[in-house]
């Protein structure tokens, strides 16, 4: 296992981690699966074993549930270096202050989460989602002061547009608060939307890269084919995230995941996961499942090194469509420039 510095911090992160939301089977998301107590005690110890170091989670999750089984499971494995990651913004009660970015709601939920995490310090605690309606000053500073406080180590975001992110940043340079370190985006060989800005923006601004469903809720496992669906599956029970608007292209990327899967006596899965742990400005990829198997078998990609024979196919076939001008396109599509062209992207990429 490799282990990567987080943003410009000096918390090195493993290059898998674990996620969990597959496991409490309660309330919100409980559709994706129901991992009890018992069956995530394993696959902690698994992914421990393998190397992961960071486990992430969310207040949200089967309402509170995933975070209360994952603080069972754990219990004094935290002095063996195991990180945690949690997030706050969506609602957790029928109140109006139940839910958002605000003071109110932040610093209740962090101090619940911990409780429900049994530990004293959240390594890195996340903001879920923008919230318009509560001013960024007031978010950036709740944040600072979980810091000051010592019940946060480092904070970021997940799911932040470019222009969320750049002001976060400003308001935390221009109010001398903490800065995210980190954010967390949606980011496969199916949706490479994150190349136009939330990667550049990674790499300019010092943010680590954490990815979230790197293979499309199951899609790019290779058990997905045309016209098949598997028993058990997340498009069976309804789940539509992420969404898929190109059907054909998804299939010819899965064509080639499995031919190359094939080649190397590896799985599709794998592949793919091998594909984003090497794109520049990943940090690491978000593991989970509901069986063992499926956690055996992506955490074996952590030792997959694709060729570059390997990565230009994939790269042909999973080219994102063009949606910004020619001069856009300049300054965030390394890897359609030339050695030539390289000094237009800066000093940073």
């Amino acid at each position: 296992m490799e282990y990567r510095l987080l943003g410009r911090s000096g918390l090195k992160v493993s290059t898998i981690t674990m996620g969990t939301m597959t496991i409490g089977g309660e309330g919100k998301f409980a559709q994706v699966g129901n991992v009890g107590l018992d069956e995530a005690r394993r696959y902690v110890d698994l992914c421990l074993d393998a190397g992961v170091n960071l486990i992430d989670t969310a207040n949200i999750y089967s309402a509170g549930a995933s975070e209360e089984i994952i603080g069972e499971v754990l219990g004094g494995k935290r002095k063996n270096g195991v990180l945690i990651a949690t997030k706050a913004r969506f609602s957790m009660g029928p109140g109006p202050n139940d839910g958002g970015l605000s003071r109110h709601h932040l610093i209740s939920e962090c101090e619940a989460s911990l409780k429900r995490l049994k530990t004293d310090v959240i390594d890195l605690y996340q903001v879920h989602q923008w919230d318009g309606q509560t001013p960024l000053e007031e978010t950036i500073a709740a944040l600072d002061t979980l810091v000051n406080q010592g019940k946060v180590r480092y904070i970021g975001c997940s799911n932040y547009s470019g222009w969320h992110i750049m002001k976060a940043l400003g308001v935390s340079a221009h109010e001398h608060r903490q800065r995210f370190v980190s954010q967390q985006i949606h980011y496969t060989l199916e949706a490479r939307e994150a190349e136009y800005e939330l990667i550049p923006i990674a790499i300019d601004q010092g943010l680590g890269v954490l990815v979230w469903s790197p293979l499309a809720g199951g899609l790019l496992s290779g058990k997905h084919r045309r016209g098949q669906t598997p028993e058990g599956t997340r498009q069976l029970a309804g789940w539509n995230e992420p969404p898929i608007r190109d059907e054909e292209r998804l299939w010819k990327i899965v064509d080639m995941l499995v031919a190359i899967a094939a080649e190397r006596g590896v799985s599709p899965a794998q592949v793919a996961l091998a594909w984003l742990i090497g794109r520049k400005g990943v940090t690491s990829v978000i593991i989970g499942g509901r069986k063992e198997e499926q956690f055996r078998d992506n955490l074996a990609a952590a030792s997959l090194k694709l060729t570059e024979e390997e990565r230009e196919l994939l790269d042909a076939v999973s080219l994102p469509p063009v949606i910004y001008p020619y001069w856009h396109q300049l300054w965030t599509a390394k890897d359609r420039l030339g050695e030539a062209d390289l000094s237009l992207l800066g000093p940073h990429v």
